[in-house]
């Protein structure tokens, strides 16, 4: 059986006990996350979100760059007022740089790009220059709370990165 034969199976009994179809379209804490895709990382359960509280735009790396038109969205058309970043420990995108990946695709795929990867090797650098970067940014509203985090996907805490 596939992974979405699965899923399939999985959501008729998550639908038989569906309860919450009432919700209203904007997050009700007024918040978006931006969370690392990394599986190991289920931002709803570790900073105690339930449906309906928060936007999670999750990417490889978590990072702000990509999540622009997701907050663009978030903000103008949904009403969120505050910004949470997580990235997390033993980040698969440590693990590379950009033209390593770049060259690995143009091999394999036949197919040049220079696209970016937003590769990074400083954990908690990476998350101020996400930071910096929507607070920066001419899209997003100024004077909003953005603040930035790691997950230990050892121990599931969250630490602030100041």
């Amino acid at each position: 059986m596939s992974a979405a034969d699965e899923f399939l199976q999985a959501n008729q009994g998550y639908a038989a006990n569906f309860t919450k179809g009432d919700l209203p379209m904007p997050p009700g804490r007024h918040v978006a996350v931006i969370a690392c895709m990394d599986a190991r990382l289920d931002p709803a359960r570790a900073l105690g979100l339930e449906e309906g509280d928060a936007h999670v735009i999750r990417n490889a790396g978590g990072r702000a760059s990509d999540a622009i038109r997701s907050l663009i969205i978030s903000q103008q058309l949904l009403g969120t007022r505050e910004v949470v970043v997580v990235h997390h420990t033993d980040c698969g995108m440590l693990t590379f740089g950009d033209d390593q990946l770049r060259k690995q695709v143009e091999q394999k795929l036949g197919t040049p790009t220079d696209m970016s990867f937003d590769s990074f090797t400083d954990l908690a650098q990476s998350v101020r220059d996400d930071v910096t970067t929507i607070k920066s940014s001419p899209y997003l509203l100024k004077d909003i709370p953005v603040r930035g985090f790691i997950y230990d996907v050892k121990t599931g805490r969250v630490s602030e990165v100041q």
